[in-house]
Order: structure tokens, then sequence, then C-alpha cells
């Protein structure tokens, strides 16, 4: 028989290189908890952007989904907080886990040179892993396992390393003895409901998820004018809820060199630069982090509406050229929003004369919406 001991150094000397990190083991039991909770969330459509059902509540909350005869998950936490660039005027803000190279790959290779130490030590395939690659309830193991507790944020909160961690999952068939849940929580605070500017964190543990902002920055529609004014100057994802929670302000920045960011570009981006962004800048200084699945488009949209909300009447001339000239009408739409919410007389007369010769009719209604109210 395989030690508990023997396995979880395995997958700590594996980690060892990538930052502060802790390894716990949560039986692989199906976790009818969650799969209830999560079903409401679903039938609430709280994740209704990522078009989650039932189907998926029933794979993520069972571990033999991923490795039949599963008996034990080891969930791993690497911590990525680390110093953001200064920010100068007309910049983004971009979310700290998204500004280095994208955590997937890393994690991932750590992930998979600890299963075949754990295959090599049991003289047999006997793991299978994911890293939000594969339907598993990773907070929810995580938590049982004891890393850390769900927060009001719905984020895992470790003690010792904040919120602000990487999750990743061994799945084995070795029966390892299981790590206790802690026996704490968040209590009374409730920092991260009440610095939520959209409120969609309710305070009882779940999150409107189609009113976040990490959320309404991913999704490759239009975001609800209601919302636009909220997002703020954030291009991608959104670390309020977490920046303000007290056992993460309590751990610092524990992240390792390679979650620093991979460029000034990649975290405090140039607005203007960013609505102009083609694929060449793209590919050099976006692609390869963890904001790089969603496209160049979707970023030049989040920069149109951090723009809007810069409120600075420099900027209407590159609005008024993605008006005109980008390919992507969701684009142009959300330039047209940008324009009429800096109301100056040029962004006016932008929309006016736009209306005229614009044919796609998405771009057409947000251009009418703004106008209707001149």
């Amino acid at each position: 028989m395989v030690a508990k001991e023997a396995v979880v150094e395995l997958v700590r000397d594996a980690a060892a290189e990538n930052g502060a990190c802790d390894v716990r083991i949560a039986p692989a039991f199906v976790d009818e908890t969650t799969r209830t909770r999560l079903r409401a969330a679903f039938a609430r459509g709280d994740f209704a952007t990522w078009g989650y059902g039932d189907d998926r509540a029933v794979r993520a909350t069972d571990p033999a989904t991923i490795l039949e005869r599963a008996s034990s998950v080891l969930c791993v936490a690497f911590a990525y907080a680390t110093a953001a660039p200064s920010r100068a005027p007309l910049t983004g803000r971009v979310s700290n886990y998204a500004w280095s190279l994208d955590y997937h790959e890393r994690l991932l290779h750590v992930l998979r040179a600890a299963a075949r130490r754990i295959d090599e030590l049991a003289g047999a395939p006997v793991t299978a892993i994911a890293c939000d690659t594969k339907p598993i309830a990773e907070r929810a193991y995580a938590a049982r396992a004891g890393l850390g507790w769900t927060g009001k944020h719905t984020n895992l909160i470790s003690r010792r390393l904040g919120s602000y961690v990487f999750l990743g999952e061994i799945v084995t068939t070795l029966e390892l003895e299981p790590d206790a849940p802690l026996r704490t929580g968040c209590g009374a605070c409730s920092r991260c409901v009440d610095a939520c500017p959209t409120g969609a964190l309710r305070g009882d543990y779940t999150i409107d998820a189609t009113r976040c902002i990490s959320d309404l920055t991913q999704r490759t529609d239009a975001i609800p004018r209601e919302l636009r004014p909220l997002v703020g100057e954030w291009v991608w994802g959104c670390d309020i809820c977490q920046s303000v929670c007290p056992p993460t302000q309590r751990a610092g920045e524990r992240g390792a060199r390679a979650d620093a960011a991979v460029n000034a570009f990649a975290a405090t981006p140039e607005l203007v630069r960013l609505l102009r962004m083609r694929s060449s800048e793209y590919r050099r200084y976006i692609a390869r982090t963890a904001m790089g699945w969603r496209g160049a488009a979707v970023l030049r949209r989040n920069a149109a509406v951090a723009l809007g909300n810069a409120l600075d009447r420099s900027t209407v001339p590159a609005l008024v050229e993605a008006l005109d000239r980008d390919p992507h009408p969701m684009v142009r739409g959300h330039a047209a929003w940008a324009l009429g919410r800096i109301g100056s007389p040029a962004a006016l007369a932008a929309l006016q004369a736009r209306m005229e010769c614009e044919r796609d009719g998405t771009v057409r209604e947000e251009i009418a919406a703004v106008l209707v109210r001149t």
C-alpha cells in the first residue's frame, strides 16, 4: 500500500518551483450537497453566460467522471498574487491572475509531473489530472480537503495564502487518508459583498455571475448597457472582492516569478492602444496570457467601455475611429455607447454621421439608444 505521506511529498516536490503551495486530500465521493447547490445556481441562471446545465452539475460533483474507480482527490493550491506595475492615466485594469503567461499550461505541467511520479510509485497508472480543464467542483473538494473555505465572494480562501490561489487536482484510485476540513469561515464579515460594484454577490455564498465584472469582461456578446458604467476601467476580470478580503490582505504577495506580469501592456494596457489593437500586437503581447483565449475583439470591446467610463474627451477621435473602422460590430456598438457616455459635441456629431451609413442592426441600435437621449 502506498503511504499518504509519500504521495503528498511527491506532489509538494513537483510544485516547489511554482510559488507557495499547499496540498491536501479529499475523498473522491459524490458531493450531493454541492450538486444540489449547483443545480439551484444553474436553475436561477447565475451562470447563464457559460451555458451550464444539469449535466455539468452531475459531472462536476463526481470525480469518477474524470477517473474510473476514483478514491481520492489531491487538491493543490498555488499562490499567484504579484504586484501590478503602476497605472498611468487612461490605462485599463487587469485581474492579477491574467497578466502572466497562461497559468493553465504551467500548472498542468506541474500536475502531470506529479501524477507520473505517483504512477511510478504505485507501479501502475492510478491518476488523472484537472486544472480548470475538466468538470470538477474544485473549490468544493478543496474546502473538503481543508485547503481553505469558500468565502462569501465564492472563491476559496486559504488561511495562509488568502484567495489569490490557483487550484489543481490529481484524482487517483489510491485510497489515501483524507484531511479534515477547516472549522472556520467568513463569519459576519461582508466586505466583499459591500465592495462589489454590480451587486453580484448576494452575501449568502452565492453569486449572480451574469452581473460579475469578471464574467462581463469575458462574455463574447454585448455587455448589458445598464452594467457598463459599473465595469469601470476593468478590461479583463476583476479583483475588487478579493482585494478587500482580510485573509487575502494579510497573505500579501506570495506569487512566484512566473506569476509576474509578462509585460506592462498585459498588466496595465493603454486603453486607446488596446482599442486599436490588431492581430499582430495581440499575438505579441496578449495571446499567451490567461486573457488570450477570447480573442482581440473582446478586449477591444472592453477598452471601449473603459474609455467611456474614463469620460476623457481626448479619446473621442480614437472612439470615432473604432466606430467607423473596426471590423467587428460588437466593438463598433460599444464605441458608440462610449461616445454617447462622453457626450461631447464631436462625439454626438460622429454618431449622427455614422447612423447614416452603418448597416449592422445592432450597431444602429446602440447609436439610436444614445441619440434618443440627446
